[in-house]
Formats: structure tokens, C-alpha cells, sequence
């Protein structure tokens, strides 16, 4: 025997919602009726207020729409030409690295900065080959850098460091060196902090 079912109607089952169902249905319509008797916008864009907006790109390349788009449009910015001017304010000596990128927004218009960190600055110092994204997969740079390069490195990071001293900021970017996976004059980043914590190495 075949057995059919008649559908139920909007009204039938509202009828049999229970408990938490029933708020969920009736805040929803609530809200609905405030909404359209107090007519609600969302508030608008000064122009002339100054957004910040950060995003990590790879330099030399534009920004990811899907981020920006939400962020730029109420601004009155076109997303397609900050794309244009972060490719080129990348394509520099951070072309193929990834890095922080500032955007200061005000009266409609867009100022580029891109924004020091260690793990990029360190990167840069490797003087890898720009390779091709799509085909080429890095997870670890094997790479080796100077203790002279790690300290010019921990001069330029020293405002941004929490740490007490230079020696406290160097540490900082030999942890970094460790992180990436490349050596410090040829030995691990490890060696080179416990040479400068036992007096071995003078900064």
C-alpha cells in the first residue's frame, strides 16, 4: 500500500511550533515591524573621517576583493583601482612577499602604505627568487642570513618591540628566523640565542 501525505500550510504549522520556535518566529516579525515603522537606516559615511584599514597581500599583487569591497564601498572607494595602486606600491622590493598593507581613507581617496613587520623585512634580507604562486609552494625558507642582517632587521623593529632592550628585540627576530626555518651564520637561530644569553656573542 502507498500512503500520501498532504502538505502542510504555513498556517498548520505555525499552529504547532512550540517554545524557543515560537520566540524565534515572533521576535523575527517584531523586528520586521519596527523596522518598517520607524523606517531605520544605517547611519551614514563622513566622508571626511579618516578610516584605517589594514590587509596582508603579496607584494606585487592586488588585494583580496572579497575583503575589501565590504570596507571600501560604503567608503565611496572603487576596489578595483585600490587593487591597481597596492600592485604598484608593492611591485618594489617586497614584490612576491607577504606584507602588511595600510589604508588611510579620507574624502573618498585611498593613501598606501606598506607596513614593516619582521617576518617580511627578514624575508626580503633572504633575497629569494620571485617565484610563481600558483605553481611554486614555499612552506619554509631554507635560506641563511648574517647576524649583521638580523640586527639591521632588529633596528628597524625596535619602536614596534616590547622588548627591554636591543639585545630582547634581536631575540625577538632570531625567533622569527626559526619560525621561517632558515640559519644565522650557518647554524640553527636557537645556537645563536643561547651564544648571546651565555655572554658568547656581544650585541
Amino acid at each position: 500500500f502507498f500512503f500520501f501525505f498532504k502538505q502542510k500550510t504555513a498556517y498548520e504549522i505555525s499552529a504547532c511550533l512550540v517554545g524557543s520556535e515560537m520566540c524565534i518566529r515572533d521576535r523575527y516579525m517584531g523586528n520586521i515591524q519596527f523596522i518598517k515603522k520607524y523606517q531605520i537606516m544605517p547611519p551614514k559615511v563622513d566622508p571626511s573621517e579618516v578610516k584605517i584599514i589594514r590587509v596582508k597581500v603579496f607584494g606585487g599583487e592586488p588585494g583580496p576583493a572579497s575583503t575589501l569591497a565590504p570596507k571600501l564601498g560604503p567608503l565611496g572607494l572603487n576596489a578595483k583601482k585600490v587593487g591597481e595602486d597596492i600592485i604598484k606600491e608593492g611591485n618594489g622590493a617586497m614584490k612576491g612577499i607577504k606584507c602588511l598593507v595600510e589604508l588611510k581613507c579620507q574624502n573618498r581617496a585611498a593613501t598606501i602604505t606598506i607596513i614593516n613587520t619582521s617576518s617580511a623585512l627578514l624575508i626580503k634580507e633572504l633575497n629569494e627568487k620571485v617565484r610563481v604562486r600558483k605553481k611554486e609552494k614555499i612552506d619554509k625558507h631554507s635560506g641563511n642570513l648574517t647576524l649583521d642582517q638580523v640586527k639591521k632587521v632588529a633596528k628597524i623593529m625596535q619602536d614596534k618591540s616590547m622588548a627591554k632592550d636591543f639585545t630582547g628585540t634581536v631575540k625577538q627576530m632570531l625567533g622569527t628566523c626559526l619560525s621561517l626555518g632558515c640559519t644565522v651564520d650557518g647554524v640553527s637561530p636557537k645556537v645563536i640565542s643561547e651564544r648571546i644569553n651565555s655572554g658568547e656573542i656581544a650585541l
